[in-house]
This record gives structure tokens, sequence and C-alpha cells, in this order.
């Protein structure tokens, strides 16, 4: 499948059992659900798949299962970042090598490096594969915001740089970068409570934490707002609007894990430093979910 980036790709969580190692056959599950649900691509690896907390082993691992779980249904799009340019480049190839349709490369965290600095690392990254390469700009998690300026002097310079997972919280920014580089550069948008108003001035789809839990709606309402069907698509966005702010109750992926888990998906656990959701917040979540299937079944 070529990759043209567009629609719904879930952010994958990374089941645990409870020692804290992977749980093989939830992920598989999970996977064959969002294939079912027909979300366009998976992201496994990224910030719901708790890849700060995975060694490399077990990331790559488990970019080579999606692979091969997917089996070409639906786009692979690997976190493959780091704060580290070597240790980004190291994994980006390694993750091309498994057979990933593209990489994700998040902003380095931690080191705060200087517009510069992000603008070389992502060239470096960039030009040490050849599959298509997705920015990931964070700045609440990284401490770094990559500009629009840097922006478009890695696009120059990389052209494989196809795509911009856009969680900056912020619609202007969104709208500047599809003014400023339209065809040349995809939006995705990083925020799941902001796919339809993103949608709305040029992004193309989303990645998202929510489709861990509801695929088939999630790339509903993503479909509806990309075919420009408008009420449709608000009615849809503004019915998982409460369930997407619930995702987001505590850190991510606590309250999607704590959902999956109420489903008897997978095991409630994520790995430290990150603690399940709290009592309170798993009750929040369960009847914003009730709320939300009673709406649907309507």
């Amino acid at each position: 499948m070529a990759a043209r980036f567009e629609g719904t790709y879930t952010a994958l969580v990374t089941p645990f059992r409870d020692d804290e190692s992977i749980d093989w056959d939830a992920f598989d599950a999970l996977i064959d659900a969002q294939l079912a649900g027909g979300v366009r691509g998976l992201v496994p690896c990224g910030t719901t798949g708790e890849s700060p907390s995975l060694s490399h082993e077990e990331q790559l691992a488990v970019i080579s299962r999606t692979v091969k779980r997917a089996a070409k249904r639906a786009h692979v799009v690997a976190g493959a970042g780091s704060n580290s340019t070597l240790e980004a480049v190291h994994l980006a190839r390694e993750a091309e090598q498994s057979g990933a349709d593209a990489v994700m490369i998040v902003v380095p965290y931690y080191n705060k490096p200087t517009q510069d600095g992000l603008v070389q690392h992502f060239i470096k990254v960039a030009r040490a594969v050849t599959c298509p390469l997705v920015i990931y700009n964070i700045p609440g998690r990284t401490g770094s915001d990559l500009l629009p300026d840097s922006l478009a002097k890695i696009v120059a310079a990389a052209p494989n740089v196809v795509a911009t997972k856009e969680a900056t919280g912020n619609v202007l920014r969104a709208q500047e970068l599809v003014r400023r580089f339209g065809a040349r550069l995809t939006v995705l948008s990083g925020d799941d409570a902001l796919t339809l108003p993103m949608i709305a001035v040029g992004a193309r789809g989303v990645i998202s934490v929510t489709a861990n839990l509801l695929p088939g709606a999630v790339s509903r309402a993503t479909q509806l707002a990309l075919a420009g069907n408008g009420e449709a698509a608000r009615q849809a966005h503004l019915a998982l609007l409460p369930v997407h702010e619930a995702m987001f109750l505590e850190s991510n992926p606590g309250p999607v894990k704590a959902a999956l888990a109420a489903r008897g998906v997978m095991r409630d656990v994520v790995r430290g430093p990150l603690v399940p959701a709290t009592k309170a917040t798993r009750e929040a979540i369960a009847a914003t979910l009730a709320t939300f299937e009673r709406t649907e079944t309507k």
C-alpha cells in the first residue's frame, strides 16, 4: 500500500501483562479491532505506546509485529524518535527494514535544542532512510516547539518529510502550515478534540488516541469531515468530544488503557513512572462511554 496520509491513524497502546511484559495476544486483538473499524493506519511506539518505557528491542519487536499483523491492510507509521540524533537514525533505519511504511520522528525532548539543532536533527534522520517521514511536534511533552520557519528548512532539504503530526493544540498553527506548504506537506491532527476544526482549515486526518477504543466511530467522524459533510461531521465530532476529553483526564495512555481494560480487552497496566488511572477517572470514563453508547444507539 502506497503511503498517502489521510484519514484516521491509531496511536496504538502497548498492552502489558501484570508482570509488565508485552501482552502479544492483546496486541494482536487490538490491531484486528482497528482493521475491522476501518482505520487508515497504525502508529506503534508513539507517546500512547509508551515508547519512553520500551527497550529498543521491545520497540522494534512491536513495530515488526504491527507490520506482520497489518499485512498491508493499513499503513504502519512506526514511532522511531529519540532525543539523540544517532539513536533516532538507528531506530528509523531498523523500523524501515522491519517493513514499516513510514516513520514518525518526535521533536527531541529534554535537551531543548535550538531551532538550528532541530532542523539538523530531522534532516539527518530523513536522509538516513528512504521511506516517508512524519514529524511529530508536541511542545507540551518535549519542551521544544518546531517553528514553521524551521519546518520549511527541513521540507526544502528532505523530500521524504511528507507530513507533520501537529499536537500543539493550536488550530492557528495548523492553518498556517496548510497555507504555507499546501500539498507539499500533509498536516495531521495530533489532538482528537481538534480533528474537525483542523480538517476545516486543511488538515487531512488524525493520529488518534480515542481510536484505540472506538475505531469505527473515530474513522466515521474523520471521513465525514474529509468529505465535507458539514452537519453530519459536526454531530459525529461533538458526540465523541466528551470521550476525547475523558482520554486526557490523566496522563495518556492511563485513561485509554483503563477504558480498554474495563472492556476486557487488556490489563490495566502501564509502566512506571506512569500509574494506572485513579478510581475517579475510571468512573468518569465509564459514565462518559455509557452516555456516548446511548446516543449512538438512538
